[in-house]
């Protein structure tokens, strides 16, 4: 969805960056308290508070948020945000992790909910769970998708910056032609493989649906929802081993089926735009996706139709990425200044803005409920699914040994992909390194 749209749309699923993470890991105990930008405390000596944050946004969103960031200069005089940072939101975390290291970093940085456990480890970076408690809008009143990914050892340790869903897009003339009815909730597993196998016809270049072939968290998330739906976990209840070593192996048989009907185009580079081109050119039945790509297939002209993710239990499951804001310390002033700032963007009069402008889900029920958002609903087809689907929405765990486990993951995936492993001797292979590494001391 929806941290960086147009050009940088394809690091909204983020590459992760072990290295990045590894580094992190080995500064974290290192950097100094508060000495984020040498001796400058941030407060002039008329008393306005200066905070840096790096968005890591690019085009549309990045213009959508200097307007809010105007608008909250206007009304609060004091205090100055200076947007920065110079990267996009894919290469944030190595950025990041530099900035700590060197112990000059910003007051506030956008953080990939992936990557917010191992970033949290820092002594720098600032516990905001008695923001959220006495904010605007009450927390319970968030999704719970929004809570969850900021949430660490019962603490929250971010702000939610974006918030998404995934469900099916299907393109309604290929289903038409193919003589195929289009997909509502409740549809399986099953007769996803099934349509798009029905759909495929290689002769005409055309694809039943697209996978990530990369094996990066593009290629993982898509999966979650298939082992969470099986009754599986990303870690188990000991926190020692994966959750998935059964249900891992039978929600690979779907991608499996998929690739032995040769129904799937795998797009070999990251980002997923190759995947995307293809569904908006008209040559593939259906994409799991998000509602970021909307805009685009609107673009394309293609006459689309969004169902639920399908399930094998009947039951409705879809996975939500959120990402963060995260907050360092850099002295109490530059703190407290970053939180007026991340409340006042929460709240949903600035959050509405955000989502409607930029591409985002609503973070609370709240905005969900304001005229702006329901108006931009029945404008848009589809939209509501991906809000319904929040319901019943989950999050990836914010686990320091999240990036090695989906590492092992993605490299699961590709082999089912490609056609060079069976599902259960690509989860005995994900299964050996993701143990070792959730057996590593954090």
């Amino acid at each position: 969805m929806v941290a960086v749209r147009r050009a940088a749309r394809p690091s909204r699923r983020g590459v992760l960056r072990a290295g990045g993470g590894a580094a992190l890991a080995a500064v974290a105990g290192t950097a100094v308290s508060g000495c984020g930008a040498g001796t400058d405390d941030g407060v002039a000596a008329d008393g306005t508070v200066t905070v840096e944050m790096w968005h890591g946004q690019a085009d549309t969103a990045k213009k959508v948020l200097e307007g809010l960031v105007a608008d909250f200069e206007r009304a609060h005089p004091k205090i100055r945000v200076k947007l920065g940072g110079g990267v996009l939101s894919d290469v944030m975390l190595q950025k990041v992790t530099a900035a700590l290291a060197a112990g000059s970093y910003p007051d506030i940085a956008y953080i990939f909910g992936s990557d917010l456990a191992r970033v949290a480890r820092s002594p720098q970076v600032v516990d905001l769970t008695d923001m959220v408690g006495s904010g605007p809008v009450p927390w319970k009143n968030y999704w719970a998708a929004s809570r969850d990914a900021v949430t660490l050892n019962g603490r929250v340790r971010a702000a939610p910056a974006v918030l998404d869903s995934l469900a099916v897009v299907c393109n309604r003339k290929l289903f038409r032609e193919a003589g195929l009815a289009l997909p509502e909730a409740g549809w399986t597993w099953e007769d996803f493989v099934s349509s798009a196998r029905t759909l495929t016809e290689s002769g005409r270049g055309r694809f039943g649906t697209g996978w990530p072939g990369t094996g990066d968290e593009d290629t993982v998330w898509r999966l979650w929802p298939l082992i969470w739906d099986l009754g599986g976990d990303v870690v188990d209840d000991s926190g020692k081993g994966i959750g998935f070593a059964d249900t891992g192996a039978r929600a690979l048989e779907v991608v499996s089926d998929l690739a032995r009907d040769e129904s799937v185009y795998v797009d070999p580079k990251p980002g997923s735009e190759q995947m995307y081109q293809v569904f908006q050119s008209g040559r593939m039945g259906m994409v799991v996706t998000g509602p970021w790509q909307l805009p685009d297939i609107e673009t394309a002209g293609i006459d689309y139709h969004v169902a639920p993710l399908p399930s094998f239990s009947g039951r409705p499951v879809t996975i939500s990425g959120p990402d963060t804001w995260t907050v360092f310390d850099n002295g109490e002033a530059r703190s407290e200044a970053a939180r007026t700032f991340l409340t006042w963007l929460a709240r949903p009069e600035q959050d509405v803005r955000w989502d409607i402008e930029a591409g985002s889900l609503p973070l609370s029920r709240r905005t969900e409920g304001l005229p702006q958002w329901q108006d931009k609903v029945a404008r848009t087809e589809g939209l509501a699914v991906f809000t319904t689907a929040l319901e019943t929405a989950r999050v990836r765990p914010v686990h320091p040994a999240y990036p090695e486990v989906s590492q092992a993951l993605g490299q699961a995936i590709v082999a089912v992909l490609l056609g060079r492993s069976t599902p259960e001797k690509a989860l005995r292979a994900c299964a050996d390194e993701a143990n070792a590494a959730l057996l590593i001391p954090r």
